[in-house]
C-alpha cells in the first residue's frame, strides 16, 4: 500500500482550523520524519520538522502519536504549523493578501536522517477568508480601512480591529474574525497611504469617524461595538472605550493603561505619551536585537499619571491579555497596573497572564516570531516568547476574545458553527 498523508476534516480550512493530520501505509514500527513546508508572500521559505513511530498497523495519528524531536516533541497535533520557522532569521510569517490561502505542503521521509527519501505528501490549503465573506476596502472621510462582512443578513457584533506602532493595514485577524462572524473593520493610523510612519500627533475625532461608520452599517448589531488592539493599537482601543461612545467591550494585547509614544488629541483635551528615554533602549552586542523595555518612565511615578487613560470612566467591558515573556516592553506590568487601577473603581475586568508567551500575540497556528524588524523604527527587536508556551496561549487567547465579544456584544455564547 502507497503511504498517504491526510488532513482531516478537509484538507482545505480556515487558518486557526485545527486539523488532525494522519499518515496511513506505513510499516509497523517504521521511523519516519514529518516535514512542514509553506512559502510566504514575499517568498520566504518556512519549514519545520518532527520525527515520528509509525503504530503497530502502520500509522500516525498527530493528535495520538508523540514526536520523538526535530522542532518539538510530545503529542503536539498542530506543532508542525506552531514551529515554523524561516530559513533567514528575524522573519514574521503574517499574510499580506487575505483573499489567498497559504499552503502547507505536508511530506513523510523515510528514518530519521536526511530527509531524502520521500514516502509520500499532501497540501493543507490555510484560508484568511471564510466561504461569503466580503472584504471592502474603505476610503471614506479621512477612514483607511478595510471592512469584512460575513455572510448572511444578521445581525452581527461589530468590531474595530488595530494593530501596533508598526503601523499599516493589517488584515488577517480581522477577517479571521468576520469568519467566525463579526463584521469587522481593520483600521489603520499610521505609516499606510498618507499616513505618517510617526505621527506627532494622533486625532481622536478619527478613531470616532471609524466607530460611526461601522455603526451605520446594516448588518451591525446596534447594541454597541467593540475594539481590539495589540500594543500601540492596545492603549488606542482603551482610549476609545473611554472618550467615545458606543463602545461596549474592549481588549487590550500586550498593551498598557496608559496612551504610549504619541499625543491623543481629543475634543478639548491631549493626553500626552507616557515619558520615554530611547538612550535606555539596549542592543545586543551579540545579535544586534534592541530590547526596548526599559525605555519607559517607570508608571508608579505620580508624574506620569497625567498620560493614564481614566477607563475608570468607561461604560465598557475590558479584557487584558498579556505575556510572561514580551522582552518588548513589560506589558504584563502595564496590563496588571491597569487593571488593579478599574478593580478600584469596582469595574468589572478580566485578565489573561500567559507564562512563556512573547510580545505578538496573533491568531492560532501563526508561528511565534521571537525577533523580527520593526518597519517604523527599522531596528531588528526582540519581541519573546517560547515556542510551546506561546502557541497555547495563542490559542486559549483567540477562543477568549471571541467568546468575550460574543458575551458582551450579543448577551450569548459563542455560536457553535463559529467554533
Amino acid at each position: 500500500m502507497a503511504v498517504q498523508v491526510t488532513v482531516l476534516p478537509s484538507p482545505r480550512c480556515l487558518f486557526d482550523d485545527p486539523v488532525q493530520i494522519c499518515v496511513a501505509g506505513l510499516r509497523p514500527q517504521q521511523a519516519v520524519t514529518l516535514r512542514a513546508s509553506l512559502v510566504d508572500e514575499s517568498g520566504e521559505l518556512f519549514q519545520a520538522h518532527a520525527r515520528y513511530r509509525a503504530g503497530s498497523s502502520g500509522e500516525l495519528d498527530l493528535s495520538r502519536s508523540p514526536a520523538l524531536g526535530g522542532s518539538y516533541s510530545g503529542v503536539e497535533p498542530m506543532g508542525l504549523l506552531w514551529s515554523l520557522q524561516s530559513k533567514a532569521p528575524y522573519k514574521r510569517l503574517a499574510k499580506r493578501n487575505v483573499l489567498t490561502p497559504f499552503y502547507v505542503d505536508l511530506e513523510v521521509y523515510k528514518g530519521h536522517g536526511d530527509m531524502s527519501h520521500l514516502l509520500g505528501k499532501c497540501t493543507n490549503e490555510r484560508w484568511f477568508l471564510g466561504e461569503g465573506v466580503k472584504r471592502i476596502p474603505v476610503r471614506e472621510g479621512r477612514l483607511k480601512a478595510t471592512l469584512f462582512l460575513p455572510s448572511g443578513p444578521g445581525p452581527f457584533p461589530g468590531l474595530i480591529d488595530l494593530y501596533g506602532s508598526g503601523g499599516g493595514l493589517v488584515e488577517y485577524r480581522a477577517s479571521l474574525l468576520a469568519s467566525r462572524g463579526f463584521v469587522t473593520l481593520a483600521l489603520a493610523y499610521m505609516a499606510f497611504e498618507d499616513l505618517p510612519a510617526m505621527p506627532e500627533i494622533l486625532e481622536l475625532d478619527y478613531f470616532e469617524e471609524a466607530v460611526n461608520f461601522l455603526r451605520k452599517q446594516q448588518q451591525v448589531k446596534d447594541t454597541g461595538i467593540g475594539v481590539l488592539g495589540l500594543s500601540k493599537g492596545a492603549d488606542l482601543a482603551l482610549s476609545m472605550a473611554t472618550f467615545l461612545p458606543g463602545i461596549k467591550a474592549a481588549v487590550s494585547i500586550s498593551g498598557s493603561g496608559f496612551n504610549s509614544f504619541i499625543p491623543l488629541r481629543g475634543n478639548g483635551f491631549t493626553v500626552p505619551p507616557h515619558p520615554y528615554d530611547l538612550g535606555r533602549m539596549k542592543t545586543s552586542d551579540e545579535s544586534g536585537l534592541v530590547d526596548f523595555s526599559d525605555v519607559l518612565d517607570d508608571h508608579r511615578d505620580p508624574a506620569t499619571w497625567e498620560c493614564r487613560i481614566p477607563m475608570e470612566r468607561s461604560l465598557a467591558k475590558f479584557l487584558f491579555l498579556s505575556g510572561l515573556d514580551d522582552t518588548n516592553w513589560k506589558s504584563d506590568l502595564y496590563c496588571r497596573d491597569a487593571v488593579q487601577r478599574l478593580q478600584q473603581y469596582g469595574q468589572e475586568v478580566e485578565f489573561c497572564s500567559y507564562s512563556g508567551a512573547g510580545h505578538l500575540l496573533e491568531p492560532p497556528y501563526l508561528p511565534l516570531c521571537q525577533a523580527s524588524i520593526h518597519k517604523v523604527l527599522g531596528v531588528f527587536v526582540h519581541w519573546g516568547g517560547q515556542w510551546r508556551e506561546h502557541a497555547k496561549a495563542q490559542e486559549d487567547a483567540w477562543h477568549r476574545i471571541q467568546a468575550f465579544f460574543w458575551q458582551h456584544l450579543m448577551d450569548s455564547d459563542i455560536p457553535k458553527s463559529k467554533l
